[in-house]
């Protein structure tokens, strides 16, 4: 079985700059890259998991959601990450909808269980949101690691994880 490593997206693997749809908008945290791919290399396959209110507030539509995910994938793979649009879940509904999916539900993360066969025990969530942290516990996910809003790398817990893999 595989272990992941989830990952939120705004906050932790772009700067947060409030409903990010455009690849104008969107800028990659600090040195993240570089560290996902290191993770990797470690043995731990990268899975985003998001929620995209805005979608559902109609800020954006899902099309340019999908547009502007393909331009990050894409980026990614450039700097050496193995990553596709399968590893990549989001939940496009805004937080009165309700929905299962929506962190801090766990939707997103069984249904990557379910695609990818993960040991959730072994696996790992970093996010920047308390709704980050209680859906990967509600999924099983070993270990979930919040860290300081658009400085993921800046993280005590996180900054211990590099020498651990």
């Amino acid at each position: 079985m595989k272990k992941a490593l989830f990952l939120d997206r705004d906050g932790v693997i772009n700067v947060d700059h409030g409903y990010v749809c455009r690849p104008e908008d969107f800028e990659f945290t600090e040195g993240i890259l570089e560290w996902i791919r290191a993770m990797q290399e470690r043995g731990w396959l990268p899975i985003v998991v998001t929620n995209q209110s805005g979608i559902g507030r109609g800020y954006y539509s899902e099309e340019e959601f999908e547009e502007l995910s393909g331009w990050m994938l894409e980026r990614m793979r450039g700097a050496g990450i193995g990553i596709d649009r399968s590893q990549l879940f989001f939940c496009p509904h805004a937080p009165e909808e309700g929905c299962a999916c929506r962190k801090p539900a766990p939707g997103m993360f069984l249904a990557a269980r379910d695609r990818f066969g993960l040991d959730m025990n072994a696996s790992l969530m970093v996010g920047d949101k308390a709704s980050d942290i209680e859906a990967a516990k509600a999924a099983g996910v070993g270990r979930a690691i919040r860290v300081e809003k658009d400085r993921p790398l800046a993280s005590e817990a996180l900054q211990k994880l590099i020498g651990k893999g």
